[in-house]
C-alpha cells in the first residue's frame, strides 16, 4: 500500500467509514475503469476539486455518468463564481493527483457536496493513488464526512 492509500485508510477509519480497496490496472477513461471493475460508470463517483473565488476549495462528488451543474452548485454554495482548478492546484489543495482524488485523507478537509443520486448506493471512487479504487457505502461516506447532499449534477453531454 502506498502513502496515498494509507492516508485514505487512516482517515476513513478515524471517521468510522468502512472502505474496501481494489487493485486494478490503469484505465484511460472512467468508462474503462468501470468495465475493469465490473460496474457501470454511474457507480463510480468522481471527486472533483472546485475552487471558490476566495481561493478556498470544496469537493463535489458526482456520479461518473453525469457532470457538475454549475448553476445548481453555485446556488447551493451561495457564490456566483466557481471553477475547476488545473491539476497542479488540485494536487496542492488535496495532496492527490487527478484520477486518484478523494475527500478521504485530503491534506485539507474541504467541505464536501454530494450529488443526491449516490445516496443509498455502494460506489467506487479514487483511492488516493493510481492502480487502485475504493468501494464504500455512500451513506457511510456522507455521514462520516458530514457532507451536504443535494441535486448538483446534470446528464453528461452525449459524445
Amino acid at each position: 500500500m502506498g502513502a496515498g492509500r494509507d492516508r485514505v485508510a487512516a482517515d476513513a477509519a478515524a471517521r468510522g467509514i468502512e472502505v474496501e480497496f481494489v487493485e486494478r490496472q490503469a484505465a484511460s477513461s472512467l468508462e474503462e475503469a468501470a468495465a475493469i471493475l465490473g460496474i457501470t460508470p454511474a457507480d463510480i463517483v468522481k471527486s472533483l476539486v472546485v475552487k471558490r473565488s476566495d481561493g478556498t476549495f470544496l469537493f463535489a462528488e458526482i456520479p461518473g455518468d453525469r457532470v457538475i451543474s454549475w448553476p445548481k452548485l453555485r446556488a447551493l454554495v451561495g457564490v456566483n463564481k466557481l471553477q475547476l482548478p488545473d491539476a497542479s492546484l488540485a494536487l496542492e489543495a488535496t495532496g492527490y493527483e487527478r484520477g486518484t482524488i478523494t475527500p478521504l485523507g485530503s491534506t485539507t478537509a474541504w467541505p464536501v457536496y454530494v450529488d443526491e443520486r449516490i445516496v443509498g448506493r455502494r460506489v467506487s471512487m479514487g483511492a488516493g493513488e493510481h492502480g487502485a479504487s475504493l468501494f464504500v457505502e455512500a451513506d457511510a461516506l456522507i455521514a462520516g464526512l458530514d457532507a451536504t447532499v443535494a441535486d448538483i449534477s446534470e446528464p453528461a453531454p452525449q459524445r
